[in-house]
């Protein structure tokens, strides 16, 4: 059998071997909360990890905690202690312990979402000339976070109403979602007038609206059906409680089902068998879900007004039981899908895994 040739292609001023791209020489440092492929919330930042293994020469990732793992072999990953119940003083002496450990193993520092980790080593990194890019898309900010931007060479965030967009270094990003994992399931049935709400259970959910307004779509004859998908944090309890009362107490136990959190391999088909995705998260954070969902198939519907623009105007709504209300049944009407459906794929590539990572890596240079 004859000897295949290595052959090296430059176009654009990057090369790839046989069609798979060659490291561009970065080595990047990692901040994140939870390395773990399986976890319902966190689970997507193992595929973000895989991702950007395949563009740089290496990545080193200190997290919180870990869980099960498939890395490639550029990819080192440190845990602070979460998952053996390390202290608070214990993560921060593993913190500092694996900085001195890794120095000069990196160039570039990416912190997502944890803006500790800058204040905490921001100066450092200032002396050492190593620049730090950092996620942060949250509503609101305090004092640490304006340390931290001021460290930061950049600040990335999803949505434009995120406290850090105050900042002019700050660069709007896409979601990131992996469409090849988030596709209608083959043999899923979607069941009609469905709802579902996925995610983790917390009063900024305001999932109270959403059993309101199915409690007027029953009493109007509408067949509708709401699942509520995750489980609340301890601090949450009492909350999750209030809505299982509202439901038990409205008599809407045939129409509401409360179903514990998913590992993310699951909601694919979660997403695949509901007609409407439902996220009443306020304006300031852009929830993966609403873009995860609409890639499975279910027409998102959203009261977060800074998605004007991005979504059709059928997929807002207004943060009240009777405007979500009357947006379900909009939504439910046959043509609506068909009407929508073209700009619906555009705002899911807009917000892909890949149109991220080709973003993220531009910014990063």
């Amino acid at each position: 059998m004859a000897e295949k040739s290595l052959q090296i292609n430059i176009k654009d001023g990057n090369a790839s071997v046989e069609g798979f791209p060659i490291s561009n020489g970065m080595r990047l440092l990692i901040f994140t909360q939870k390395v773990d492929k399986n976890d319902p919330v966190l689970g997507f930042f193992h595929t973000w990890i895989n991702e950007l293994s395949k563009k740089v020469e290496s990545v080193t990732v200190i997290c919180l905690g870990k869980g099960e793992m498939s890395l490639p072999n550029n990819v080192t990953v440190y845990s602070l202690g979460k998952e053996r119940s390390v202290s608070k003083m214990g993560y921060i002496i593993n913190l500092y312990k694996y900085i001195f450990l890794i120095r000069g193993a990196y160039d570039k520092v990416f912190v997502h979402m944890n803006e500790e980790y800058v204040v905490l080593l921001g100066l450092y990194w200032r002396i050492k000339n190593i620049p730090i890019y950092m996620w942060r898309n949250h509503p609101e900010g305090g004092l640490y976070t304006r340390i931290a931007a001021m460290f930061s060479a950049k600040v990335f965030c999803t949505s434009n109403a995120a406290f850090v967009t105050r900042f002019k270094k700050t660069v709007v990003m896409p979601v990131g979602i992996d469409t090849t994992l988030f596709r209608p399931m083959v043999g899923i049935l979607r069941k009609k007038h469905s709802v579902v709400i996925l995610g983790r259970i917390a009063p900024i959910k305001r999932i109270e609206l959403a059993l309101g307004a199915i409690d007027r779509l029953i009493k109007a004859g509408t067949q509708a059906s709401l699942t509520v998908i995750g489980s609340p944090l301890p601090k949450d309890i009492v909350y999750y409680d209030s809505l299982r009362k509202y439901v038990s107490d409205r008599g809407l136990s045939g129409y509401v089902q409360f179903v514990s959190e998913v590992t993310m391999n699951k909601v694919p088909e979660i997403f695949s068998g509901h007609e409407i995705s439902l996220n009443l998260t306020p304006a300031g954070s852009f929830d993966k879900t609403i873009v995860e969902s609409t890639a499975c198939g279910a027409l998102p519907l959203v009261s977060n007004e800074s998605l004007q623009g991005l979504l059709p105007d059928v997929c807002i709504t207004l943060p009240e039981s009777q405007a979500v209300a009357d947006s379900i049944q909009k939504l439910l009407e046959p043509h609506i899908k068909m009407e929508i459906q073209k700009d619906l794929e555009v705002f899911v590539s807009s917000q892909s895994l890949s149109a991220l990572m080709d973003k993220l890596m531009i910014e990063l240079q």
